[in-house]
């Protein structure tokens, strides 16, 4: 049986993706599980290592677009992806915030969500990157909602047939009954009782500064949370190096690194790439899985 075919793309050429994906293809413990197909993108303008630029933003978009492409057409199962600079992309006059809502464009789908994957706990993100005085009113019933069903739709990828859930609070306490704040009452806890009618295993909300704890513990699959940092903080403080950010939702298999481009380090051949080789492995697991 052959092994699958990952396309590792070596997102932003100023950073550290280049030098972690080519380590990642070399190594024996990613050469066991698939075959790694580098894509790569020459920048149409100098750039400088360690630098934010456009033509680093707009090699690493096109770098992207082909892989996704590739995927689409059958020729790589997967996508594992190195880190790209959002403000480089902005320079280069690209719409998108990052891979998550790039991906979702060129696969022509509305609803995904990013899913961080690690040994000790696994975080799905309601809300991504979006100012923290804006994440309430962009928690609407429907957005929860359907960020449920894609966890729920998606966690068997990982061996979990039938997954245990658990909605983080927004606010402390989980709203404390309202008196710290409605939207644990009126918006999350209806979207977990709907869920739960539906047939999804999930219980909450729950306060944040407990319901981590107790999925590391094993007692939930996996965690949603409502924004970046309070999915992210626990993530990373378990499991920097290990984690890897799958998108869930998608018609393709991408997963990717939990760093970013580490420019202060770009070019001195000492990034690890622990988590480049371990978002392969997931790669490959996912596309044997499907």
């Amino acid at each position: 049986m052959s092994l699958p075919r990952i396309a590792l793309t070596a997102g932003d050429p100023a950073g550290i993706g280049p030098e972690i994906v080519a380590k990642a293809a070399a190594d024996p413990a990613v050469r066991a599980v698939c075959e790694p197909v580098i894509f790569a993108t020459t920048p149409a303008a100098p750039i400088r290592i360690g630098e934010v630029s456009a033509a680093a933003g707009q090699a690493a978009y096109d770098t992207i677009v082909s892989a996704v492409a590739a995927a689409r057409r059958g020729e790589v199962d997967a996508i594992a992806t190195a880190p790209i600079n959002k403000l480089a992309w902005a320079q280069a006059g690209l719409p998108w915030k990052g891979h998550t809502d790039l991906l979702a464009h060129l696969c022509g789908v509305s609803r995904v969500a990013m899913l961080f994957h690690a040994p000790q706990l696994k975080v799905v993100l309601i809300t991504v990157h979006v100012p923290l005085c804006d994440v309430a009113a962009l928690l609407t019933p429907d957005l929860v909602a359907e960020t449920i069903r894609l966890t729920a739709a998606s966690l068997p990828q990982f061996g979990l047939a039938r997954p245990r859930l658990a909605l983080a609070g927004l606010n402390p306490h989980a709203g404390e009954s309202g008196l710290l704040g409605t939207e644990d009452d009126e918006v999350l806890a209806p979207a977990v009782a709907a869920a739960r009618a539906a047939g999804v295993d999930i219980q909450g909300p729950f306060p944040a500064d407990t319901v981590f704890v107790r999925a590391a513990r094993g007692e939930f699959d996996c965690v949603l949370a409502c924004y970046h940092d309070q999915g992210l903080i626990p993530v990373k403080l378990l499991a920097f190096g290990q984690a890897v950010n799958v998108t869930i939702g998608l018609p393709i298999i991408r997963t990717s690194v939990d760093h970013g481009t580490a420019f202060d380090i770009a070019g001195r051949g000492v990034a690890d790439a622990g988590s480049m080789i371990e978002a392969v492995k997931l790669a490959a697991q996912m596309a044997t899985r499907r």
